[in-house]
């Protein structure tokens, strides 16, 4: 199934990536896609995206090893954003979480409750420069 890529960013076209934990349904993260990662995640069943701040594909996991190996690809009506549903192994969130999905907004919008038992790794030693 083809995606598009309708998304601009400059003169980069891409998509919507969302990655869900295929066991519980959580979500894990948001990133961007173009059309070189996606086929590389369709073909190695492991999750790549497109870094708009590096400028380049990315394949989940390749310094901190916590990748994403894809149990099923979904695409949305529109095909302009793709389901990753995957075994995470590790953390998903470049600061230590296992989703980066860790912070809730309260009712009064006020107040931010972090789920400390989110966290799975030490970005500092993970991503040491």
């Amino acid at each position: 199934m083809e995606l598009n890529f309708r998304h601009k960013i400059g003169d980069k076209e891409l998509a919507t990536a969302i990655a869900q934990d295929y066991e519980t349904g959580e979500v894990l993260m948001v990133a961007f896609i173009n059309k070189e990662a996606y086929e590389k995640s369709v073909k190695t069943r492991k999750a790549h995206y497109y870094s708009t701040s590096r400028d380049e594909v990315w394949f989940k996991g390749e310094i901190s090893g916590h990748i994403q190996k894809i149990h099923e690809i979904h695409i949305d009506c529109d095909r302009d954003a793709v389901l990753f549903k995957v075994e995470q192994i590790g953390g998903a969130c470049h600061t230590g979480h296992y989703s980066c999905f860790y912070t809730e907004i309260t009712d009064d919008g006020e107040n931010i409750k972090e789920n400390k038992n989110n966290i799975v790794f030490n970005p500092d030693i993970v991503y040491k420069e």
